[in-house]
């Protein structure tokens, strides 16, 4: 069985995938019973759809496989924290569980002042999913900065 580091290792792989096309490096997966159903590169940058978020892609591949029934049951894993947009259409389709590495702090989901991921009082979206933060985290620190620094004064 594989462990959360193990599947997170996979996210930072996906995460310098995105880095080496110019995109900021998060790599995101989703995973039911110890099987990848889904995943996501970072793509908003390259592609110019700037809803093209890893964790959005790794949604949309899972549906996309025919797994659209076991995504209320599946555990996300991403570099980094999904943001609030990731966040909606995390909710939308009840992800049971959130693993991440790095948080995001002024749009994240759930450390940042909009915590879709924590809200409970929104119509139709159900429980809060739990969220496990900080998994790898210095990784996937590591890739931001080498973003950071890739990317500074442009």
């Amino acid at each position: 069985m594989k462990t959360p580091e193990d599947l997170m290792r996979h996210c930072l792989y996906l995460g310098h995938r995105a880095l080496e096309s110019g995109n900021p490096p998060v790599g995101a997966i989703l995973v039911y019973r110890d099987k990848i159903i889904g995943e996501g590169i970072e793509s908003g940058k390259s592609t110019g759809d700037y809803t093209n978020h890893a964790e959005i892609l790794a949604i949309r591949d899972a549906i996309e496989k025919g797994n659209i029934e076991i995504l209320s049951q599946s555990t996300m894993y991403s570099t980094h924290e999904p943001c609030v947009m990731c966040s909606y259409l995390i909710r939308a389709y009840k992800i049971a569980t959130i693993v991440y590495g790095t948080d995001v702090k002024n749009l994240g989901g759930a450390s940042s002042k909009y915590s879709l991921l924590r809200e409970n009082k929104v119509p139709n979206w159900g429980d809060a999913p739990l969220i496990v933060p900080g998994i790898l985290e210095e990784e996937s620190m590591e890739l931001t900065k080498l973003y950071e620094k890739k990317h500074k004064g442009m």
